[in-house]
């Protein structure tokens, strides 16, 4: 009984105060506060609700419906305020001179910009983009290429082995595997790119990497000269740097190609080797069951790393692996 009596002066004095409180509001931030305090979780009405438990049946059914019905009336005088109160927008002025703040937009990775030029520029020219897979096994990034186990080209290659090693899988050391993994599932005449990473257990600097972009080109055909090679090699610099820039061929040695060429561009009054390329070796060719004296092809790969680097002036290949927001906001 006295718990009771108690609890109706409680609920009295919650109408008695909320109803002076609300009055004085001047904002919608303190309604809502003054709500919480009295009608939230663990407010004070709520608390007198939750108490009902510990009454006698026939006072929970004389002070249950009092404190029902103060809890309606207190929802309805909140609601009510809250409509004649300002609403933030209404109190901040707004100047409508000040310039609008500037929005943060993400941006291209310059690996990913200058890869999606070299696809469109290739397109363009009626390549096809094909891509393989980064974890490659031997026989495919290394002996269907003309590079037997122990031909000394392979010491060119600073190989990670995946174990178990009986399976002879790795992480390729160039892009050139798709050539082998395209010719094995269709007939030539074809022209394709394949842009990818590549991977060689090498010690890292200013210009290398173990972990690096290559963008390998191959066209397979009846006729195919190197004339054919320079025109497209001729077309991509040029679409890529400018009309201005200057190139030329110099002979180089790789086992997939016969003869090999390396393609040197002129850069700030500097040669730069920017693409290993020749005509494909037979031996590439039987090893997919292809007719070398029937077809002829060339296969070139480039450096997508090195090409960012001199187009967009980057002067150490780590930049492009670090992280930094700051070298990626650039582009």
């Amino acid at each position: 009984m006295v718990l009771s009596i108690k609890m109706k002066r409680d609920i009295e004095e919650i109408k008695k105060i909320v109803i002076e409180e609300i009055k004085k509001l001047t904002d919608s931030k303190n309604l809502e506060a003054l709500k919480i305090k009295y009608l939230g979780r663990k407010g004070e009405l709520t608390e007198v609700l939750r108490s009902l438990k510990d009454l006698s049946l026939e006072e929970r059914r004389e002070i249950g419906p009092l404190a029902q019905k103060l809890k309606k009336e207190l929802e309805k005088l909140f609601t009510e305020k809250l409509k004649t109160l300002p609403t933030a927008r209404q109190v901040k002025a707004i100047d409508i001179t000040k310039p609008a703040r500037k929005l943060e937009t993400g941006h291209l990775h310059p690996l990913t910009k200058i890869e999606e030029e070299i696809r469109q520029i290739f397109l363009s020219l009626n390549f096809s983009v094909v891509e393989g897979p980064e974890m490659e096994d031997e026989y495919h990034n290394f002996d269907a290429l003309n590079i037997p186990k122990d031909h000394p080209a392979r010491d060119a290659w600073d190989t990670f082995w995946l174990k178990p090693e009986n399976q002879k899988l790795l992480l390729r050391t160039h892009t050139s595997p798709m050539q082998i993994r395209y010719m094995e599932a269709h007939e030539p005449p074809f022209q394709i790119i394949v842009p990818g990473r590549v991977f060689r257990f090498e010690a890292t600097d200013a210009s290398h990497e173990t972990n690096f972009s290559q963008m390998e080109g191959l066209m397979v055909g009846e006729d195919i000269s190197l004339a054919n090679f320079k025109f497209i090699i001729e077309k991509f610099l040029k679409k890529l740097f400018g009309e201005k820039t200057d190139f030329e061929f110099r002979p180089s040695y790789y086992p997939f190609v016969e003869p090999g060429v390396d393609v040197y561009m002129k850069w700030n009054n500097r040669w730069l080797e920017v693409a290993g390329s020749g005509m494909v070796h037979p031996e590439v060719f039987r090893s997919v069951g292809y007719d070398p004296y029937k077809w002829q092809g060339f296969a070139f790969g480039f450096g997508i790393n090195r090409l960012a680097m001199i187009k967009y002036k980057i002067p150490d290949i780590r930049l492009f692996y670090n992280g930094d927001l700051r070298f990626i906001k650039q582009f």
